[in-house]
């Protein structure tokens, strides 16, 4: 059950406010927090808590958010060999807006995480290809991101790309997931296709399925997640709970269906317990303080039954 993860990591400066800030306005905010977060650094914590065996290749900066950040994943037991610090580049960080209603609008200035290298990557060959499965997002340099995919793919291994922030993506690394997880703005990026219910879903993944992509799993908010995998569509519900914020939903998502996968659970039960790890994440604010533990998942899904 080892899991690489590959991705970004930052610190987040959060601003709860009464609605999103329109172009040239300004609003007060009711409360402000310092949290860890960054894509990548998400989805390791996610897995980490959810039970996997995590080891996180990623750049911080030689500075006191690099500090912190690399503190928090050995809290969090998650092997940082390939944690490295750049001696010229800062930490990246993140500006969040959460509204009262729980969405959000985030800026990222990527710091050192646009310095994470193809030759990071090949350093941890061997980590990749030991490994189960390798877990990926696009807040990193794209021909870094596709190294650590052909290694891992050329070891028959499960390699797993959240497409976020939504960018094009060339075939060539399409052909080499297992399995590609949008979100509605993401899958129409990568398709074309608007996706608002479960028919354009299908719509979607089928295009993704042509261009090579085994499985595609489409999350769709408070819809659930729609499922294209082998012979098999299905919704998978989401669960209904308060919303506080939704900034790291998708990560503890893509995290903890990393660990089920891992483990080899079903694909229905795979994304059900994703779904309940994104769905305990959004009642807390913070991305990596939303992060739920195993025991805290497996409990809400007792009570969801």
């Amino acid at each position: 059950m080892s899991i690489i993860v590959v991705g970004s990591s930052n610190t987040d400066m959060i601003i709860k406010v009464p609605h999103l800030p329109k172009p040239g306005e300004t609003i007060l905010g009711s409360e402000f927090i310092k949290a860890a977060g960054g894509k990548g650094a998400n989805q390791a914590v996610a897995a980490a808590r959810a039970g996997g065996k995590v080891t996180f290749i990623a750049k911080v900066g030689d500075d006191i958010f690099g500090e912190s950040a690399v503190n928090g994943f050995v809290e969090n037991k998650i092997n940082i060999d390939h944690v490295t610090k750049d001696a010229k580049a800062p930490s990246g960080v993140a500006q969040i807006f959460v509204a009262d209603d729980g969405e959000n609008c985030i800026a990222v200035a990527s710091g050192a995480n646009a310095k994470l290298s193809v030759d990071d990557i090949t350093r941890a060959t061997d980590k990749i290809e030991s490994a189960d499965i390798l877990l990926t997002q696009l807040e990193t340099p794209i021909e870094t991101i596709s190294k650590a995919v052909e290694i891992a793919a050329n070891n028959n291994k499960i390699v797993i790309l959240n497409p976020a922030p939504a960018q094009p993506l060339p075939d060539e690394l399409l052909a080499n997931l297992t399995l590609i997880t949008p979100n509605e703005t993401e899958a129409r990026m990568l398709t074309g296709i608007k996706v608002i219910d479960e028919n354009s879903a299908a719509k979607a993944c089928e295009i993704l399925r042509k261009k090579g992509v085994n499985s595609v799993i489409i999350t769709m908010g408070s819809k659930g997640a729609f499922v294209d995998h082998l012979d098999q569509q299905m919704m998978v519900p989401s669960f209904k709970v308060d919303t506080v914020d939704t900034t790291a939903a998708g990560d503890v998502f893509n995290g903890a269906l990393a660990v089920a996968m891992a483990k080899g659970k079903p694909i229905y039960d795979a994304v059900k317990f994703a779904n309940g790890a994104a769905a305990l994440s959004v009642t807390k604010l913070g991305a990596q303080p939303s992060v739920p533990s195993l025991k805290e998942i497996i409990n809400f899904l007792e009570i969801q039954k």
